[in-house]
């Protein structure tokens, strides 16, 4: 069922059980309350209640877990894990908020920057968080020795990228 509130946001409230794939282009927010199968892109909120069992990897801004959850989480700005909650899989956020007597089967990655560029650097964030001078990336950046790419003038880098090369460097 799809309602509007008086602030005209687009609530979706699923109680019976589905599969497949739901992406969502514009933002809404998504309750399931029953059983979802498949893959969830969803752009708004999400929420998961506390009697849900959803097995899918899910995209999204941010979450809310309240019931079971088979599959890898990625939310863009926060993950919210009641109580409830029983999830098995990964998770990646920038902000995470895990209540006492929720289950997490799984690994934790803490994206650095903010909402849902939290993947992508700017030259200050990266300088901030190798713990160097921003003269020294921009010098790498220029040379080809970290991986990189230009939006506009600007440099630009992608933490999974920049965690692989890392890894390298140290073994080096």
């Amino acid at each position: 069922m799809l309602t509007r509130d008086k602030n005209e946001k687009k609530i979706l409230d699923v109680d019976a059980g589905m599969q497949g794939t739901l992406t969502f282009k514009d933002p809404v927010t998504l309750r399931i309350n029953g059983s979802f199968e498949g893959k969830l892109d969803t752009k708004g909120s999400l929420i998961i209640s506390e009697n849900a069992s959803v097995r899918a990897d899910i995209t999204g801004d941010e979450i809310v877990v309240g019931g079971k959850l088979t599959g890898n989480i990625v939310a863009a700005d926060s993950l919210r894990v009641l109580s409830t909650a029983h999830i098995a899989g990964d998770i990646t956020t920038p902000s995470l908020s895990v209540e006492k007597g929720a289950v997490i089967h799984g690994k934790c990655q803490m994206l650095i920057g903010n909402g849902s560029k939290g993947n992508i650097l700017n030259i200050e964030e990266l300088a901030k968080y190798l713990e160097v001078e921003v003269s020294n990336i921009l010098e790498w950046a220029n040379s080809g020795k970290i991986p990189a790419f230009k939006e506009g003038n600007d440099w630009k880098f992608e933490r999974p990228k920049i965690e692989e090369w890392i890894a390298k460097e140290k073994t080096k």
